[in-house]
C-alpha cells in the first residue's frame, strides 16, 4: 500500500516511532532482555529524542516534552492496578479466604471431581472481582490436592486455572488490567467512559463460551504431565541442584564418564565446578575430587530414590553444605523416615524474590535444604547460591514432616502437594473480607472512581494490619509499573506523531469496500495475536489509540473497537507470556510452550468467532 495514498499527515518522527515500537515489540516477543531494561531504555529513548527533535502543535507549542511522556505513570489505572495488586495481597496474606479453600479440600475427599469442578468455577467468579495473579495463587494447592485424588494428571489442570481466571476477568472493569488501562486510555483520547459493568454482557458471553472449552475440551488437548509430587520423566521436567563434594563423600574418587551420575542412574551432570574452573559435559575419565561443585539435574522420584537407597548422598547438598547441621539443635534424634521432600512455589509478592538463598537465608527461615530449583523447564547452568528467585519457581526442599506442616503458614512459599493445607490464624481475615467488599461496593457504584475506591482499599489493608507496608509495597508489581508507564509513553507519541492515524489508515484501506463489521473482526484478530506476543497490558495501550483513530477513519462510533482492544488483548492464551498467570502454572504443571500453543490457539480463533458474530448485533453494525 502506498502511504502517499493516505490522507494522513505524517512527519518524519512518525516513522521513527512507528520502527522504534517494531524493534521494542520484536525485543517484548523475543525476551532478549528483561522487559523492565527494554522498557526504560525506550523511555529513555523517547526523552531524548523528542527533546532534541520535538514535534510541535498547531499553535507551535511542543507537543510531547518531557512531563506529557512520563505522565503514564501517574495514570489513574495504572494506580488503580497497583492498588489492586495490595488488595489482593492483603486477602490472600490474611487468609480471607482460607477456610473455604479448606473446606473445598475436605469435601474433596468424598466427591472429587465436582469439587474440581466448583473450584473452577469458583476461579472464574471470584477473577471477576478480585486481581487474576492472587486468585491463581489460591487456587493452584486446591485444585492439586482434588486432583490427586482423583489421579488427575496435574498438566490437565494447571493451565486451565489461568486460563479461567483470564475469562472471568472479562466480566467487569476492574477483573483485569487490561480492562482498566484501555478504559482509561479511551477517556482520555475520546469522550468514551466505561462503566463498571459495561463490558458485563459480552463478557459473559466470553466467559460461558470459553469455560465450556477449557472445562470440555481443553483437557483432551492438554498433555499426561504427572505432577510434582508424582512421577516425573523427562530432562526438560527435571530441578537443577547442586552437590558438594566434602572430604568424606562417597562420590570421592569416582570417575565420571559422559553425563550420568555414579551410582545414580537417571541424573545427569550440567556441570562440574573445579575451584575456579567450570568443567562441562561430556566428561571422559573426570575423577571427582574433594571440594568439588556438581551442579546435577534429576526428578523429584530420583531423589526421592537416593533418599532411600543412598542418603549418605543428601550430606553434600549445598545450601548448608552438609544434612548434619540440620540435624543439630532441636532436630537431633530425628527418624530417617521422618525425612521427606515436598516442593512450593514461590508466589508474586513473596519476600523471597529477587534474592538468592543464601541471602533469605533459606535453611535459618525454612529450617528445610533447598536441594533444586525449576524455572518454566529451564535448566540454569549456574550455583544455586547465585540463582535469584523468582515469581513461579517450584523449589524442591527437603526436611521434615514438622518442617512441612510450618509450611503451609509461611506467605513467601505455597507448597504443592496433595494433602490440604492448615488453616492460618485468621484475625484479620474478616476486616480483608469487610475492606474488599466495601471497595467493590464504592466502585460498582460509582460513589468513588475505581481508582479511588482501589487506593482506600489498599490503605486499609494497611491501616487495619491485613498487610504492613513492606508486604504491601512487595505486592506491587515493578514489572507492570514500568511497563504499563512506557507503554503508555509509546502510545502517546504515537498519537501525537500521527501513527496511531497511519496505522488506522491502512487498516482501513486494506479493507476497503469491506462493511465495519469485517473491519472490526479484523482489528480483533489482530489485537488477539499481539497479545500472545507481547504482554496484555502492553498490547492493550499501544493499540487503544490505533481503535480510536480507526473508528474515526469509517466514521463510526469508537465504542465496538475500543472493546475489540478489551477482549482481544485478553485473549492472552496462546503463549506463556501473554499473562503472568500462564507463567506462574508453568512450573507446576510442567509444561513447555507448545502445551500453550497447542490447548490455547483453538480458543482464541473461538472467542475470535464469537466476537465477530455478538459485536455487530449488540453495537448495532
Amino acid at each position: 500500500m502506498d502511504p502517499a495514498a493516505f490522507d494522513v499527515a505524517t512527519t518524519w518522527h512518525t516513522w521513527v516511532v512507528l520502527i522504534g515500537i517494531a524493534v521494542i515489540v520484536a525485543l517484548y516477543a523475543t525476551e532478549r532482555f528483561s522487559i523492565e531494561l527494554t522498557s526504560l531504555v525506550a523511555l529513555v529513548g523517547l526523552l531524548v529524542f523528542f527533546n532534541f527533535f520535538p514535534v510541535f502543535g498547531p499553535s507551535g507549542e511542543k507537543l510531547l516534552t518531557a512531563g506529557t511522556l512520563l505522565q503514564g505513570f501517574a495514570n489513574p489505572a495504572l494506580l488503580a492496578i497497583l492498588a489492586l495488586l495490595v488488595v489482593g495481597q492483603g486477602l490472600l496474606h490474611s487468609g480471607a479466604f482460607d477456610t473455604t479453600t479448606t473446606r473445598l479440600i475436605e469435601l474433596g475427599r468424598n466427591r472429587p471431581k465436582l469439587i474440581l469442578f466448583v473450584a473452577f468455577i469458583a476461579v472464574l467468579v471470584i477473577s471477576a472481582v478480585m486481581n487474576n495473579t492472587p486468585v491463581t495463587v489460591l487456587f493452584i494447592p486446591i485444585v492439586a490436592a482434588v486432583a490427586a485424588r482423583t489421579d488427575t494428571p496435574v498438566s490437565k489442570v494447571m493451565i486451565p486455572i489461568s486460563f479461567m481466571s483470564i475469562l472471568g476477568g472479562t466480566t467487569t472493569l476492574i477483573g483485569t488490567s487490561t480492562n482498566l488501562l484501555v478504559a482509561e486510555s479511551a477517556r482520555q483520547l475520546s469522550d468514551l467512559n466505561i462503566g463498571f459493568f459495561d463490558i458485563s454482557v459480552l463478557g459473559l458471553l466470553f466467559a460461558g463460551i470459553g469455560a465450556v472449552y477449557v472445562l470440555g475440551v481443553m483437557p483432551r488437548l492438554l498433555p499426561d504431565y504427572r505432577s510434582l509430587a508424582g512421577t516425573v520423566t523427562g530432562s526438560g521436567e527435571k530441578f537443577i541442584a547442586q552437590l558438594f563434594v566434602n572430604p568424606e563423600h562417597p562420590l570421592v574418587g569416582e570417575t565420571v564418564e559422559g553425563t550420568t551420575l555414579p551410582g545414580t542412574p537417571g541424573m545427569t551432570i550440567r556441570m562440574i565446578q573445579r575451584g575456579e574452573h567450570p568443567l562441562l559435559p561430556p566428561f571422559k575419565d573426570i575423577a571427582i575430587r574433594s571440594g568439588d561443585v556438581i551442579i546435577i539435574a534429576a526428578s523429584r522420584d530420583e531423589f526421592s530414590d537416593l533418599l532411600k537407597s543412598r542418603p549418605e548422598f543428601f550430606k553434600g547438598f549445598i545450601g548448608e553444605k552438609g544434612l548434619a547441621r540440620v540435624h543439630s539443635g532441636p532436630q537431633a534424634g530425628r527418624q530417617p523416615s521422618d525425612l521427606m521432600l515436598t516442593e512450593a512455589i514461590v508466589p508474586p509478592g513473596s519476600r523471597m524474590i529477587g534474592y538468592t538463598s543464601e541471602q533469605i537465608g533459606f535453611r535459618h527461615r525454612t529450617n528445610t535444604i533447598l536441594l533444586g530449583i525449576q524455572r518454566r523447564n529451564r535448566m540454569i547452568r549456574s550455583h544455586m547460591e547465585d540463582i535469584r528467585l523468582e515469581a513461579g519457581d517450584v523449589l524442591l526442599l527437603f526436611g521434615s514432616r514438622a518442617d512441612k506442616k510450618a509450611l503451609r503458614s509461611n506467605r513467601d512459599l505455597v507448597l504443592f502437594e496433595g494433602e490440604g493445607i492448615d488453616v492460618p490464624n485468621l484475625q484479620h481475615a474478616s476486616r480483608a473480607r469487610i475492606i474488599f467488599a466495601l471497595m467493590l461496593i464504592a466502585a460498582a457504584s460509582g460513589i468513588v472512581p475505581i481508582v479511588t475506591a482501589a487506593s482506600l482499599g489498599a490503605v486499609g489493608m494497611i491501616a487495619t494490619g491485613c498487610l504492613n507496608v513492606r508486604q504491601a509495597a512487595r505486592a506491587i508489581d515493578r514489572r507492570i509499573f514500568i511497563l504499563v508507564g512506557t507503554a503508555l509513553a509509546l502510545g502517546i507519541s504515537l498519537q501525537a506523531t500521527g501513527g496511531a492515524a497511519l496505522l488506522a489508515q491502512f487498516l482501513a484501506t486494506a479493507l476497503a469496500g469491506q462493511p465495519p463489521w469485517m473491519l472490526l473482526s479484523a482489528f480483533f484478530l489482530l489485537v488477539a495475536v499481539m497479545t500472545n506476543l507481547l504482554t496484555n497490558n502492553a498490547t492493550a495501550v499501544l493499540f487503544t489509540p490505533i481503535a480510536i483513530s480507526l473508528a474515526a477513519s469509517v466514521n463510526v462510533d469508537p465504542t465496538p473497537f475500543v472493546f475489540a482492544v478489551i477482549f482481544g488483548a485478553n485473549c492472552s492464551f496462546a503463549t506463556p507470556m501473554g499473562y503472568q498467570t500462564n507463567l506462574l502454572v508453568m512450573g507446576p504443571g510442567q509444561y513447555n510452550f507448545s502445551d500453550y500453543l497447542r490447548s490455547g490457539t483453538p480458543l482464541v480463533i473461538i472467542l475470535w468467532l464469537a466476537f465477530t458474530l455478538a459485536a455487530p448485533i449488540y453495537f448495532g453494525l
